[in-house]
């Protein structure tokens, strides 16, 4: 499985969940009482999980009637960084964490009513054993919110960035050794793990930089005018095409970056990333 660092997390998943939930309705939220957010990173899904999850909630924790959430992750680095986070004053669930491998998960059998994964099954080699494992824990109900990287689309007010962007998106997703585009065929994992009555919604996360500009937008114009942002993805570009052709691409995109750069200056820079998550939820038999 790949491995991402808390910022990464933080700069693909910021605002997500902001702008409207009702994706998330098939995971019933409102009647769960013991919720598990597999390979759970920083704690974003598990907060917004938390905020959705029903129950009256005392000072040191849930009351008899509150649901409790809790977030398992093998990076301990990433789990540090989740419960340092502020829960949020809409939680409506206490919120634990747990180190763990998500094929190998530290719980028993349907310990939760509902284990729920986040962009989890796209880095795995074989997302169905996931799945059985998530149906493993659960007494209930299975999700996952999965994107496909094949679908994104990017509208920019520097033209050159629309087209590098898909030029690169592409060669990632034929380079990278798992299926990055999994979006809405979780579901034949779900169909082999024995899920019943699978179904699934749509969630496009709209992620916007427009002046005023934030200190993450700044930040990421200065990668890609180092080129620093692309290089993370450096191995799986080559493996699509070549070293030549990546140093090429490189180029490129250094110069579309300082372009970015200056069009901040003038506060003429506008850009929109859509990205389409698919939310698939069966029923364990």
């Amino acid at each position: 499985m790949r491995r991402f660092s808390a910022e990464y997390l933080e700069h693909t998943r910021r605002g997500m969940w902001e702008d409207g939930r009702d994706a998330l309705a098939d995971l019933e939220l409102a009647s769960r009482e013991r919720v598990l957010d597999v390979g759970c990173g920083t704690g974003e899904l598990t907060r917004v999980l938390a905020a959705e999850a029903d129950g009256a909630v005392g000072d040191g924790g849930a009351t008899e009637a509150g649901a409790t959430v809790i977030g398992v992750d093998a990076d301990p680095e990433l789990l540090s960084v989740a419960r340092d986070a502020e829960p949020g004053t809409d939680a409506g669930a206490r919120i634990d964490y747990l180190a763990g491998d998500a094929t190998r998960l530290p719980v028993g059998d349907d310990a939760v009513d509902l284990a729920v994964c986040q962009a989890l099954l796209i880095n795995l080699p074989d997302p169905t054993a996931a799945v059985r494992e998530l149906a493993r824990v659960s007494s209930d109900l299975v999700a996952a919110v999965e994107p496909d990287n094949a679908d994104v689309r990017v509208a920019s007010s520097v033209d050159a960035e629309e087209r590098l962007e898909r030029e690169a998106r592409e060669a990632y997703v034929d380079g990278v050794e798992t299926d990055v585009a999994l979006g809405d065929r979780v579901r034949e994992a779900f169909d082999a793990a024995g899920l019943v009555d699978v179904r699934t919604r749509r969630y496009v996360h709209e992620k916007r930089t427009e002046p005023p500009y934030a200190e993450a937008a700044l930040r990421s114009a200065a990668r890609k005018a180092s080129g620093a942002g692309l290089a993370d993805h450096r191995d799986e570009l080559v493996a699509a095409t070549s070293e030549a052709a990546y140093d090429d691409l490189r180029g490129r995109w250094r110069e579309m970056g300082r372009e970015v750069v200056d069009a901040i200056g003038a506060e003429e820079y506008e850009r929109v990333e859509y990205v389409p998550f698919d939310v698939t939820v069966g029923r364990v038999e």
